[in-house]
């Protein structure tokens, strides 16, 4: 049986890129340990005139509640990384460098510096308008792309049991276990996610996977892509600017035109005038759903105080009774919520 190697042990690293060819005569790189991540181990190799981040997929997560999950995933994310290079703005994502099927390993070039991660700048109230618009902008490019072209993806990204695992049990059927009154609005939820398949949904499309280099964002961590609903990437980001709206009340009203800025400029990019309407009405859904999931589900938002989470558990399940219409007024019915 194959040994299975750490890739945070510089040691078996720097041997394992050895007896691959990577280091190619090169004195040893540099190596460090990027934290943060769940679901993966995570490095940064720089070499001389290159920088590669290597990922090599956890079988369990490092989460409190026990969370398992194939590291055959990390496969799935290489495939992302080839297809997004098509479908999304130039630039946008990084270039995949090779892919390990024994160790399940895939190394890509890293991000130059200087670059910082979005969500640590909107958790300190830096709300870039632009960035905000970049953020519909690549989304919208990704789904309308995929759309178009999906005679060629469907197949290649039809199996969606990553996803499953690593999204639809862990936030929506685990939340519904803890939470019993939102259970019969969150299996819905996750039904109305199963039958709905019209275009490539990257499934983690969050400010955490992206970073910020010369003004541009970059998106990372593409592990549970596949061919789904596309309101799930919708809701799952909009409610991260949602649950930083509710954690900085100072920013608030900000973060509340930021996430209607976002998805106005989602809509432009995206034409298909014919989804629009009822896209926005499972995107609200999925938004609440994501919203209690994010405080009651697997991964809970470490943020947020308990007095926080208490108050978004409370909101989120009064939204699910009489879900809004449209997107600006769930923003508005889930901040008035909190100050009730």
């Amino acid at each position: 049986m194959l040994e299975t190697i750490d890739i945070e042990d510089p040691a078996q690293l720097i041997r394992y890129l050895d007896e691959r060819g990577y280091l190619k005569g090169q004195a040893q790189p540099g190596i460090r340990i990027l934290h943060g991540g769940v679901s993966n181990r995570t490095v940064l190799v720089e070499f001389v005139g290159a920088s590669w981040v290597l990922k090599q997929a956890l079988s369990q997560l490092r989460v409190a509640v026990g969370w398992f999950a194939d590291p055959a995933r990390i496969h799935r994310e290489a495939l992302g990384l080839r297809w997004l290079q098509q479908l999304a703005p130039p630039g946008s994502v990084p270039q995949l460098v090779f892919e390990d099927f024994d160790q399940h390993i895939l190394g890509m070039e890293a991000v130059p510096q200087p670059h910082e991660n979005w969500k640590s700048l909107l958790l300190q109230g830096q709300l870039d308008q632009n960035l905000i618009a970049q953020f519909g902008e690549l989304l919208g490019t990704v789904h309308r792309n995929a759309f178009h072209r999906r005679a060629e993806i469907l197949a290649l990204f039809e199996d969606r049991s990553f996803f499953e695992e690593l999204r639809l049990e862990p936030y929506y059927a685990y939340a519904a276990s803890q939470v019993s009154e939102a259970a019969p609005f969150l299996d819905r939820l996750i039904e109305e996610t199963r039958a709905t398949r019209l275009t490539l949904v990257h499934g983690d499309y969050s400010p955490k996977n992206i970073l910020v280099h010369a003004g541009k964002l970059v998106l990372l961590d593409h592990e549970v892509i596949h061919f789904g609903d596309p309101s799930f990437d919708l809701g799952f980001s909009l409610t991260h600017l949602l649950s930083k709206a509710h954690h900085l009340p100072e920013l608030r009203l900000a973060f509340s035109q930021a996430a209607i800025l976002y998805w106005d400029t989602y809509r432009e990019t995206l034409g298909l005038q014919a989804w629009v309407e009822q896209l926005e009405r499972r995107t609200v859904r999925q938004t609440i759903g994501c919203l209690l999931a994010r405080i009651a589900g697997r991964s809970p938002l470490e943020y947020l105080t308990a007095e926080e989470r208490d108050r978004q558990r409370s909101a989120s399940i009064k939204l699910m009774a009489s879900p809004p219409a449209n997107i600006p007024d769930m923003v508005e019915c889930f901040l008035g919520e909190l100050t009730e």
